[in-house]
């Protein structure tokens, strides 16, 4: 897809494939950066207020911005980001579950000291395989104009 500043309105919605989050994946993350017994340990889950075994919040946070970049929205025009806002975990994710990402363009600022690029503000979703919610963050990306 590979769209530049100049392609964004607000209200444009983007939608991504899925990955299925896997035990091992969920406790190979949190072994490295987030090692809480209910992340890393299935007993320990049963025994947690989950009743069982969940992916820490950062790595579906992870998950959520690589299922944004394999839409190729940012492909050819993305510069990073000054950052996200309003990160909220909304429902655990279990092994097993399907996610997929939606997001959508809340505002497309022009930079004023750089006029080659802008701020693009998304709403990030990311949905289990239930429809359900279970994540929303605000990501600012700074977006390249087309050449």
């Amino acid at each position: 897809m590979g769209l530049y500043f100049d392609d964004f309105k607000a209200g444009d919605i983007f939608e991504s494939p899925g990955i299925t989050v896997t035990e091992s994946s969920i406790i190979d993350f949190a072994s490295r950066f987030d090692p809480q017994p209910f992340h890393m340990d299935v007993e320990a889950g049963k025994k947690s207020p989950y009743k069982g075994l969940i992916a820490s919040g950062i790595h579906t946070m992870a998950l959520t911005f690589r299922l944004f970049l394999m839409t190729n929205t940012l492909k050819d025009s993305s510069l990073g980001s000054p950052g996200f806002d309003e990160l909220k975990w909304l429902k655990p994710v279990r092994p097993g579950d399907t996610l997929h990402m939606t997001a959508e363009v809340l505002e497309v600022l022009p930079s004023r000291s750089q006029p080659d690029r802008g701020i693009v503000k998304f709403l990030y979703s990311a949905w289990n395989q239930d429809g359900e919610r279970v994540l929303t963050v605000t990501g600012n990306q700074i977006v390249r104009r087309r050449p």
